[in-house]
């Protein structure tokens, strides 16, 4: 075939007397005819998802408050039962993450997406209709579970759907939804009660479902299908009327030949499969381990020492900051790269905890607690002035931290996580990474107290913050850019060969 043929001149960067310089004036070629308007149009219906996600993680905050005071006795929740009302999610979750996995590999990624629209209204529906705990932990297990495969699938989709240059903008734009939604819903918690508050987070995975029909499937996925007619137009919506859409097109398809079919067990020995395996599973590792549930859990807390009455607006304010950084981050995405913001994001955190354990410490000396996690009762008289004094060392970690998350370690795992796996494994790989998010995250949020009374808070935010440290390191040893490159390309340098 003429094309196919056209593309691997174009493609093989070793072919003859031609060099990258060469191929990259080609990309860009090709580039200068693409118009982004329908990549937005679709990014923007799949990034629903998340919204709703974000709506999932939120909602607790405003919703355990009356759930533990509420005058129904089959409702109300006691200190334990709100403790799983919260944590419960990320057990759906992690189930979600290996469900995800096999879906996107059985139905695609967009059937994928419009399906975990499905647990999600079903889920809030449990909770909008419960007379008992139960049924609002089957809701909260239902949207955690939805919640899971839209942190594996959302990526992927949007990876696979856009071009080099905007791939780590549109890519950022996941975690950028999910803050949003955690905003919004403390937002709306102040003027709802729990039950509209549900009806409210039931709205945009019914958009999202609605709004995927009318969006493509994945090129790379209907390649792997043999759909070579349906990738064309898949493309065409995307890159628009003029682009010379058979360019990429052969390209993808090139490279899902040259890979093989299935993915198989000794593929693990292949350094292109291993190598950004690990890489992948260790930044979901690192992304819990810098202690972000244990700031957000002490946030209101801090607020309250520093005499900030309005502790629900508090929330919105940490929400608004998560936004703000983590929309600072998407612009800048694909200009700065990845890797420099990542270290970056590891260096602000790894301070701010050392700082938070170092208020905790002077803290405790001025109030020795009891249990380690009795140190921030501030209803104590005897530690109330040294607390007061002190709060401003708090406030100002806590800001650090925050900004900080949000330009890196927050959004960056999952970009690369949808960008460094050869097509093959990219499904069964990133499973694999959000059960390990998920599985991390439930550990941490369970056994934090535990943390707290065997090392002190002290002791646990230096653990934090050694683990911020550790990040910074692996990120700089292992971490590839992937900034400008094509998805082909990537996969290229964990091959050790020149990539398309």
């Amino acid at each position: 075939m003429d094309i196919q043929n056209e593309s691997r001149r174009l493609l093989d960067a070793e072919d003859g007397d031609e060099d990258l310089t060469g191929l990259m004036s080609e990309q860009d070629a090709y580039l200068s005819k693409v118009k982004n308007r329908n990549l937005y149009l679709a990014t923007f219906v799949s990034v629903l998802g998340p919204m709703s996600f974000g709506f999932v993680l939120g909602y607790s905050s405003p919703a355990i408050p009356e759930l533990t005071s509420i005058s129904d006795p089959r409702l109300r929740l006691d200190a334990n039962q709100a403790s799983w009302f919260g944590s419960i999610v990320t057990v759906g979750a992690a189930a979600g993450g290996l469900l995800g996995g096999w879906m996107v590999e059985r139905f695609g990624r967009k059937l994928s997406l419009m399906f975990c629209s499905l647990p999600f209204v079903f889920g809030f529906t449990m909770i909008i209709a419960a007379q008992n705990v139960w049924m609002l932990y089957v809701g909260r297990v239902l949207t955690g579970l939805a919640s899971g495969v839209t942190s594996l699938v959302v990526p992927l989709y949007i990876s696979e759907m856009a071009h080099e240059r905007v791939r780590g903008t549109l890519g950022s734009c996941v975690q950028l939804m999910v803050v949003i939604g955690i905003m919004g819903v403390y937002l709306a918690g102040l003027y709802l009660d729990w039950r509209w508050l549900a009806i409210c987070c039931s709205i945009p995975p019914t958009l999202l479902m609605v709004c995927m029909c009318f969006m493509p499937e994945t090129p790379h996925f209907l390649l792997s299908q043999g759909k070579r007619r349906e990738a064309e137009e898949a493309l065409r919506f995307l890159r628009g009327p003029d682009a010379p859409i058979e360019w990429e097109c052969a390209r993808i398809e090139d490279a899902c030949n040259e890979e093989g079919s299935r993915f198989q067990m000794s593929d693990l020995k292949d350094p292109g499969v291993y190598k950004p395996v690990m890489i992948g599973v260790m930044l979901m590792i690192f992304q819990q381990m810098t202690g972000i549930n244990a700031i957000m859990f002490y946030a209101e807390n801090i607020f309250e020492q520093a005499h900030f009455k309005e502790s629900d607006l508090a929330s919105v304010i940490v929400g608004l900051i998560q936004v703000v950084f983590t929309g600072v981050a998407a612009l800048i995405m694909d200009r700065a790269g990845r890797k420099i913001l990542l270290i970056i994001s590891g260096v602000a955190m790894a301070i701010s905890t050392t700082a938070f354990g170092v208020y905790f410490y002077l803290v405790s000396k001025n109030h020795p607690p009891t249990l380690g996690h009795l140190v921030l009762d501030i209803q104590s008289t005897a530690g109330e002035e040294p607390h007061a004094d002190l709060a401003w060392l708090a406030l100002a970690s806590m800001a650090v931290f925050i900004t900080g998350f949000a330009l890196g370690w927050g959004p960056i795992p999952w970009l690369i996580m949808s960008e460094i796996f050869p097509y093959k494994i990219r499904g069964v790989a990133s499973a694999v990474c959000v059960l390990t998010n998920w599985s991390m995250a439930f550990f941490i949020t369970k056994t934090f107290q535990d943390m707290m009374s065997l090392l002190s808070s002290a002791g646990t935010f230096w653990l934090f913050a050694s683990m911020c440290t550790a990040n910074v390191i692996f990120t700089i040893a292992f971490v590839p850019e992937t900034k400008g490159k094509t998805l082909e390309q990537i996969e290229a340098i964990f091959r050790g060969t020149s990539g398309p």
